[in-house]
């Protein structure tokens, strides 16, 4: 599995970023997927994710300011961060697994749900 992420950078509090992640190798469709930040410092956590039923998890921490959606035909996950706060500057990683029992295992923000890391794209918010 490959992936192709982008869209991060640096944004002012309250702007807004488009992550994208291509996948490259395997079919999202069917499958599950999510993002995961890590901060310096701070523990890895788990941000958005969706479901092999299309069933989408938020951590609250974002839920009502991000959204995460995927286009099966461009096999590409994205996560829409509208309202950013300084807190949500970090790495961020494009996550998938495939198959419904690997889909299944643990819940939609544990990392050990997935198999697959993307390399990340550096997320920076300015107050």
């Amino acid at each position: 599995v490959q992936f192709l992420e982008s869209g991060g950078g640096a944004a002012q509090a309250g702007g807004s970023l488009i992550l994208s992640c291509g996948v490259s190798g395997y079919t999202i469709s069917g499958n599950c997927m999510g993002w995961f930040r890590q901060a310096p410092g701070k523990e890895r956590e788990g941000v958005a994710a969706i479901g092999y039923d299309g069933r989408i998890k938020y951590a609250d921490n974002v839920n009502g300011r991000f959204t995460i959606s995927q286009d099966n035909a461009k096999n590409t996950l994205y996560l829409n961060m509208n309202n950013l706060k300084p807190e949500d500057s970090a790495e961020y990683y494009c996550v998938v697994n495939f198959g419904r029992w690997q889909c299944t295992r643990s819940t939609p923000l544990n990392p050990t749900r997935y198999n697959h890391w993307g390399k990340g794209t550096q997320v920076t918010v300015s107050s």
